[in-house]
């Protein structure tokens, strides 16, 4: 169950807004170009680690997607008395906002809180309705002549808070998706002998409409594709069997179908056999609303891809207390190492 827990704290802490990830960017650069034979950044900002296959007469392609963006927002107003008003990039639950810390990334970063209407001076009916994102402000403690000498419309905001270690868990804001560019990473290091070509791609702009994985899919071209993502953990208080989707410790998961794909059949297949040959604890993943990155990797190649995708059992979604166990990350790089060393010994055209 061991992880590199340090590496994946500094993964998950740093910022990358969608459309503004060149801090992470640049330090998954840093981190891949010792371990492959290649890396480039399309005009999207795509990062493409190529490591040559092994076994390799077709020249076959296999794409692995991770997306380095996050959830966060945008500045969009700066008020008389130095308010900042944001809109979103990516899904947010309003709630989750409330008694929130962030940072607004200018000319320097400064930290903000989320703010809204005190429940002290809610009228009953105002109490009574859930909160929207138009509801709150950030506060920077500064009037708006201090604020304007370092924060102007269009920057870009993240949310603060620092990783933690949970029992067998890893608790933090960004572990959708830093824990798949993480897996990704230390996959590399491991990676000796592929079978085919690999383009391990961390995307950008995932939260806001699959953009980087298009683009790059339709760059690559891969004959086969997988990518790696976050997924619903509803194994708490209250959730329904039926509702659960995953649950946390029980193995990395097989995605079937989300709501912007359908898995190949085979790769689903491949997958499963790689993970029971393997001695990989693994579960099944069908996810009925929210996409992924395998979209863009099935489609936007100029054939289309055999594409699947392994996905971490997460809890608490899109807030900033998000949490996946240590076991379930060392299963998620154990199959993803596997299925790229092995993929030209399955029969594909069953």
């Amino acid at each position: 169950m061991s992880i590199n827990v340090s590496l994946l704290k500094q993964i998950c802490e740093i910022a990358g807004a969608p459309g503004f990830e060149k801090r992470v960017r640049d330090f998954v650069i840093e981190q891949v170009t010792p371990l492959v034979d290649e890396v480039k950044v399309d005009n999207l900002g795509n990062v493409i680690a190529i490591k040559k296959g092994k076994r390799n007469p077709d020249g076959k392609r296999v794409m692995v997607a991770a997306h380095m963006d996050e959830i966060g927002f945008i500045v969009t107003h700066i008020d008389d008395k130095g308010f900042v008003r944001f809109h979103t990039l990516g899904g947010f639950d309003p709630k989750t906002l409330t008694a929130q810390r962030v940072i607004v990334h200018g000319k320097t970063d400064l930290i903000g809180v989320m703010g809204s209407k005190p429940i002290h001076v809610m009228t009953t009916e105002e109490r009574a309705v859930l909160p929207k994102t138009t509801d709150f402000f950030i506060d920077l403690g500064m009037p708006k002549e201090e604020v304007e000498k370092y924060i102007t419309i269009g920057d870009p905001i993240t949310r603060d808070r620092e990783l933690i270690e949970m029992g067998d868990c890893v608790n933090c804001k960004s572990i959708d998706n830093r824990v798949a560019v993480f897996i990704l990473i230390e996959t590399l290091k491991q990676l000796n002998n592929p079978a085919y070509d690999v383009y391990a791609t961390f995307t950008v702009q995932e939260e806001v409409g699959l953009r980087g994985a298009n683009v790059a899919a339709h760059g690559i071209n891969p004959d086969f594709g997988i990518a790696l993502d976050t997924t619903i953990a509803f194994d708490v208080p209250g959730a329904q069997p039926h509702e659960k989707v995953t649950e946390l410790g029980k193995g990395t998961a097989i995605k079937i179908m989300d709501a912007m794909t359908i898995c190949d059949y085979r790769m689903v297949e491949f997958m499963k056999q790689m993970a029971t040959k393997g001695k990989i604890s693994w579960q099944l993943e069908i996810l009925t609303a929210g996409g992924t990155d395998t979209a863009g990797v099935q489609r936007m190649g100029k054939q289309g891809a055999i594409a699947g995708a392994i996905s971490i059992p997460t809890r608490h979604l899109h807030q900033v207390i998000e949490m996946a166990h240590k076991q379930d990350i060392a299963d998620s790089i154990a199959l993803l190492k596997a299925c790229l060393e092995q993929v030209d010994g399955y029969d594909w055209k069953h």
